[in-house]
C-alpha cells in the first residue's frame, strides 16, 4: 500500500478538475477558511500558522523542564484535535475539515521524508565501530527484552481493541517494533543538553542508540512489507528487492557521491549547487523506489542520508541547509496530524487505562531492564546501569512515526493508537529528570583516551598537584595557568592582544648565571619559572537545530577542524606558548557554567574573556564624539525605550560574560576592546603603556598584581595612580613623584562637585550578577589593611633590595607609582589616563569593600558624552571601567575580578 505514491495520484487527479478561480476575496464577503478543492493554498496557510503558533507557545515553557521540542508538537497536535480544540463547536470543521487533510498530509509526509534524510545524515557508523563490543550487547538486549513484552502485550491487546479482520502477526509485528525502538535523533539532543555526550554512559549509549535505530528502522521496513505483500512470497521478493537496492546504494552509490563530492569541491567549501541538486534527486529517487515496490517511502529517504559522504563535514553543511524549514514547518504539521488522530477521550473506562498503564509500564520496564542488566553485565556500576537503561527507553518522534505507519495500514484502531501515543510522551518526558537524579555531574565520569584512568567531573588529573606548588604567592606574583575563551571570530583580535600580554617573562640567561654564582643572594634560588599552560576552550551554542547536536557527537573530530582553534593553535605556535585545545557544546545558559568547570578541571589562575561592548566608542575627541552622535547615531526611542544595542556584541553575550563573573572560583581577566585597537608600536618603538587606578578592594588588588605581571613584558611600562576621594575644603594632594605632579594637582581641582551620593547599597541590589557576603565594619578593615600591605610592597620597595626576586624587580621598575587626591577621582583618572595618546587602562571589576562609590559621578561623565546604553556596560565591567570606555580615552580595557571564593 504505497501511500505517499497513492495521494499524490489522487491530488493530481483533482487538479485536472480545477476551474478558474474566483476573483472574489475577503472584501466580498467570501470566507477565507472556507475550503475550496481548486485552491486549497488559502486554508493550508490558516493551518500552518495555527500549527506552528501552538507547538511554539508550548515549547516555551516545556524547555524551561529541559524537554525536547517534539513533546510540545505533538501536545499541540492533541489538543487541536479531537481531545481539546475539537470539542469547540465548529473548530474542526473551519480550520481541519476532513477534505483538506490529505492536502495537508501530503506536505507532512513530504517533510517526514526530508526529516528521515536528515535522521540518516545524522548516523555515523564509526561510532559504533569504536564501542562495538559493549554497544552491541546493550543495543540487543534493549531490543530482545522489550520486543518480547511488546509480543506478549499484543495478545491481550488485539483480543480486547483490535478488529479480527486486521492479522495478529502483523499487529504483534508492529507492537515489539514500537517497544523496541529507541528516539535516536532526540536522545542525542539530550546527551548534548546534559552534558554527558564525554562520558562514559554517553559514548556507550550513543553507540548502541545509532544500532538500535538501524535495526529498529529495518524491522519496520520488515513489517511494512508484510502488511503490504498479498502473500509470504511477495513479502519475501519484497524483502530481497530492498536488501539488494540497500546493497546497490551502499556499494556502488556511495562511492559515487563521495567522488563527486572530492570533485565539485563539495567536501572543502560545502556542498554546491550541483551538488545540492544530486542530492536531492537522489533523496526523492530512493523515496519513489522503496515506495513503489511496497515499503514506505520514508525508508528510501533513509538510506540516502546514509550514503551521503560525512567527509569534510559535509553531512553537517546539508543539514544547516535544509534544517529550519524542516524543523519549523514540516514536521510540526506531521505531529500535528498524529494529535489530530489521537482521541484521549477513548480512554473512557477502566479497562482502557488498565491496558494504557501497562503498555506505558512494561515500554519502560523492557528497555530499561534490559539495557540495565546489559550494561551492569559489561562492567558499569548499578548507577551507570540504570542510567544507560533510562536513556535508552526514550520513545520521542521514531515511535510516533511507527505508530502513525500502522495507523495508516489499519493494523492499529484509533483507541490503540492513543494509548501508544500517551505512552511515547510519558517515557520522552521522563527521560531527562530520571537521568538528572540518577546520574548527577558529581557522579559522573569522564571517558579518557590513550589508557587513562577515569576521572569524576570534580576530579583532578594527578599531574595538577604538582603544578599546586606554582600557585601565586608573594614572592611570585606571575600566574601561568590560563583559560582562553573562544566563541566569536571577531573576538579572536582580543584574545590573542590578551594573551601575548599575560605571557609570563621568560628568564633571563645573565640572571640565572648570577643567581647560580652569588650564593650569599638567597632570593633569586627561591624564584622557579614553570612551564606556562594555556587552555583554548572552544564554546559553540547548543541550538534547536539538529547541526547543533550532530556536532556535538562529533567534537572529537570537530576539534581538529575548528578555524578558531586552528587560528589561535597557530598564533601559540608563532610566540612559542603552548596550546591545549578542547571544544564544548552546550545550552546558552550552560555555557558560563562550562567555562568555570573547564578552568575548575585545569587547575587554572586565570580565565581570559573578550568583549564588546555595545556602545563602543572611537579613539576620537569628546567633542568629536559627541557631535557625531547627535547627527548621526542619537536616537530619542532608544533612550526611551533602553534599545540601543551594537551588533557586535550583544545583551546576550553579556549575560554570557556576567555569568563568568559570578559562578567562577577563578581570578578573571576580560578584554574590553571599545573598537580603539592597541596600538602597534610604529610611533612608540614597540613600547605600550598601561593605566591603573588604584581604588581598593579585592578585584583592585588582583589588578595590581595583574600589572606587575605585564610588565615583565620589556616592551610595557606602567603608571599606578592610588586614588583618593577627598571634598575640596580638605583636599591635601599628595605630590606624585612625577613630572605631571602639578597638571594633575590643577584638573583635580578644576572639577565641579558630583551629586549626593549614598548609592552604594542600591547599586548593589540592583544588578546582583555577583553577590557578596554582608560587608562589616571589621571586613572593610581588613581590605583596608591589605590594601595598604600590597601598596606599600610594590610602591613602596627598594628595588635595591637584595631580597626581591630578579623578574619582580624588573618589572616594578617599569611602573611609575603616584598617588592623587581629588573630590571628582574618575574625571581626575580619566584626565591622567588622557596625557598618553594610546593608553591601556586596567582596572578592577567592583568596589566590593571599597569605600568610594562611583554612581554618582559615573552619571555625570555618561551625561557629558552622552552615551546611550551604558547600564549594560555597567552591569558588565563596572563603574570604573565604564568611565575610561565611555570617556573614550583607553584604546582598551582590561577589567578583573578576584576569584569568588567564599561568595554567597
Amino acid at each position: 500500500m504505497p501511500e505517499f505514491s497513492d495521494t499524490i495520484i489522487r491530488l493530481f487527479n483533482g487538479l485536472e478538475k480545477r476551474q478558474a478561480t474566483g476573483e472574489g476575496g475577503l472584501l466580498t464577503g467570501s470566507n477565507p477558511s472556507a475550503f475550496d478543492a481548486s485552491d486549497p493554498l488559502r486554508l493550508w496557510i490558516i493551518q500552518v500558522g495555527v500549527i506552528i503558533m501552538m507547538a511554539q507557545l508550548l515549547s516555551l515553557g516545556l524547555r524551561r523542564m529541559r524537554q525536547p521540542k517534539v513533546i510540545a508538537e505533538v501536545l499541540g497536535g492533541i489538543l487541536l484535535g479531537p481531545t481539546a480544540f475539537g470539542r469547540i463547536p465548529g473548530f474542526t470543521q473551519h480550520i481541519f475539515p476532513s477534505q483538506s487533510l490529505p492536502y495537508l498530509s501530503l506536505v507532512a509526509n513530504i517533510g517526514l521524508c526530508l526529516f528521515l534524510f536528515i535522521i540518516g545524515l545524522e548516523i555515523d557508523i564509526s561510532i559504533i565501530k569504536r564501542n562495538a563490543r559493549m554497544s552491541a550487547i546493550v543495543s540487543l538486549a534493549g531490543m530482545a527484552l522489550p520486543f518480547g513484552l511488546g509480543s506478549a502485550l499484543s495478545i491481550p491487546l488485539y483480543h480486547q481493541f483490535i478488529d479480527p479482520s486486521v492479522q495478529f502477526t502483523h499487529f504483534m509485528l508492529f507492537t515489539g517494533v514500537a517497544y523496541s525502538i529507541t528516539a535516536f535523533p532526540v536522545l542525542c539532543r539530550i546527551l548534548t543538553e546534559l552534558k554527558l555526550l564525554d562520558t562514559t554512559v554517553g559514548i556507550i549509549v550513543l553507540s548502541a542508540g545509532v544500532g538500535n535505530d538501524v535495526v529498529g528502522w529495518t524491522l519496520l521496513a520488515l513489517s511494512v512489507a508484510l502488511v503490504n505483500a498479498g502473500s509470504g512470497l511477495t513479502a519475501l521478493w519484497v524483502l530481497l528487492t530492498c536488501v539488494a537496492f540497500t546493497i546497490f546504494l551502499l556499494l556502488v552509490v556511495k562511492r559515487v557521491m563521495l567522488w563527486l563530492a572530492r570533485a565539485t569541491g563539495s567536501t572543502d567549501d560545502g556542498p554546491t549547487m550541483f551538488y545540492m541538486t544530486v542530492v536531492m534527486i537522489l533523496l526523492w529517487a530512493c523515496a519513489f523506489f522503496t515506495d513503489i515496490v511496497g515499503v514506505n517511502a520514508i525508508f528510501g529517504a533513509f538510506l540516502a542520508g546514509i550514503i551521503v559522504p560525512r567527509e569534510g563535514g559535509l553531512a553537517i553543511a546539508l543539514t544547516e541547509k535544509l534544517e529550519d524549514m524542516v524543523s519549523i514547518v514540516f514536521l510540526p504539521l506531521y505531529f500535528t496530524i498524529s494529535g489530530l488522530n489521537t482521541n484521549l477521550g477513548l480512554l473512557d473506562n477502566g479497562i482502557t487505562w488498565a491496558f494504557t498503564i501497562a503498555v506505558a509500564c512494561l515500554a519502560f520496564l523492557g528497555k530499561f531492564g534490559g539495557c540495565t542488566i546489559a550494561s551492569r553485565l559489561s562492567g558499569f556500576s548499578w548507577r551507570e546501569a540504570a542510567t544507560i537503561g533510562s536513556l535508552m527507553s526514550c520513545k520521542g518522534l521514531v515511535e510516533l512515526i511507527v505508530l502513525n505507519i500502522g495507523l495508516s495500514a489499519g493494523i492499529l484502531s484509533q483507541r490503540v493508537f492513543s494509548m501508544f501515543v500517551l505512552e511515547a510522551l510519558t517515557l520522552t518526558f521522563m527521560t531527562t529528570p530520571l537521568v538528572t537524579a540518577l546520574y548527577p555531574p558529581e557522579r559522573r565520569i569522564i571517558a579518557t583516551s590513550g589508557g587513562a584512568p577515569p576521572k569524576t567531573r570534580d576530579g583532578e588529573d594527578a599531574d595538577l598537584d604538582t603544578d599546586k606548588k606554582f600557585l601565586v604567592n608573594e614572592e611570585q606574583p606571575w600566574r601561568y595557568r590560563f583559560t582562553v575563551v573562544l566563541d566569536k571570530l571577531e573576538h579572536m583580535p582580543c584574545m590573542m592582544a590578551l594573551t601575548q600580554l599575560v605571557r609570563p617573562p621568560v628568564p633571563d640567561s645573565s640572571f640565572t648565571v648570577v643567581s647560580t654564582s652569588v650564593t650569599s643572594d638567597p632570593a633569586p634560588l627561591k624564584y622557579r619559572t614553570p612551564e606556562v599552560s594555556i587552555s583554548a576552550l572552544r564554546l559553540i551554542e547548543l541550538s534547536d537545530r539538529t547541526s547543533a547536536v550532530m556536532k556535538s557527537s562529533t567534537a572529537d573530530t570537530l576539534i581538529h577542524t575548528d578555524p578558531l582553534l586552528a587560528i589561535f593553535c597557530m598564533f601559540g605556535e608563532l610566540n612559542d606558548l603552548p596550546v591545549s585545545t578542547s571544544l564544548t557544546i552546550v545550552p546558552h545558559d550552560d555555557l558560563a557554567c562550562s567555562v568555570v568547570d573547564h578552568a575548575k578541571r585545569d587547575a587554572s589562575q586565570l580565565i581570559l574573556l573578550p568583549w564588546l561592548p555595545s556602545c563602543a566608542s572611537t579613539a576620537e575627541t569628546s567633542d568629536s564624539v559627541t557631535l557625531r552622535r547627535e547627527r548621526f547615531d542619537y536616537n530619542p526611542f532608544e533612550v526611551m525605550f533602553g534599545t540601543s544595542r551594537d551588533k557586535s556584541a550583544s545583551a546576550m553575550h553579556s549575560q554570557f560574560v556576567r555569568g563568568v563573573f559570578a559562578q567562577s572560583k577563578t581570578d578573571v581577566a576580560l578584554f574590553v576592546d571599545p573598537g580603539n585597537h592597541l596600538n602597534t608600536g610604529a610611533k612608540t618603538g614597540g613600547l605600550h603603556h598601561i593605566f591603573f587606578p588604584f581604588f581598593g578592594g579585592p578585584d583592585d588588588r588582583l589588578a595590581l598584581e595583574f600589572v606587575v605581571q605585564l610588565c615583565a613584558n620589556p616592551k610595557i611600562n606602567a603608571t599606578v595612580v592610588k586614588m583618593e576621594k577627598r571634598e575640596i575644603e580638605h583636599t591635601q594632594i599628595e605630590r606624585p613623584s612625577t613630572a605631571h605632579s602639578d597638571d594633575v594637582k590643577n584638573d583635580a581641582k578644576s572639577f565641579a562637585l558630583p551629586h549626593q551620593e549614598g548609592l552604594a547599597v542600591s547599586s548593589i541590589l540592583v544588578f546582583p550578577d555577583t553577590v557578596y557576603g554582608q560587608a562589616n565594619t571589621q571586613m572593610r578593615m581588613q581590605s583596608e589593611t591589605a590594601d595598604s600591605i600590597i601598596w606599600s610592597r610594590y610602591a613602596g620597595c627598594n628595588l635595591l633590595d637584595s631580597d626581591i626576586p630578579g623578574p619582580l624587580r624588573t618589572a616594578l621598575s617599569r611602573i611609575n607609582f603616584t598617588s592623587l587626591a581629588s573630590p571628582v577621582p574618575l574625571h581626575a583618572a580619566i584626565q591622567r589616563a588622557s596625557t598618553n595618546q594610546r593608553v591601556l587602562v586596567v582596572t578592577g571589576r567592583s568596589k566590593r569593600l571599597a569605600v568610594e562609590d562611583h554612581h554618582a559621578e559615573l552619571k555625570d561623565i555618561v551625561e557629558e558624552h552622552r552615551a546611550v546604553g551604558h547600564e549594560v556596560m555597567r552591569k558588565t565591567i563596572g563603574d570604573v571601567a565604564t568611565a575610561f570606555v565611555v570617556s573614550g580615552c583607553a584604546s582598551a580595557a582590561v577589567v578583573l575580578q578576584a576569584a569568588n571564593v567564599g561568595m554567597q
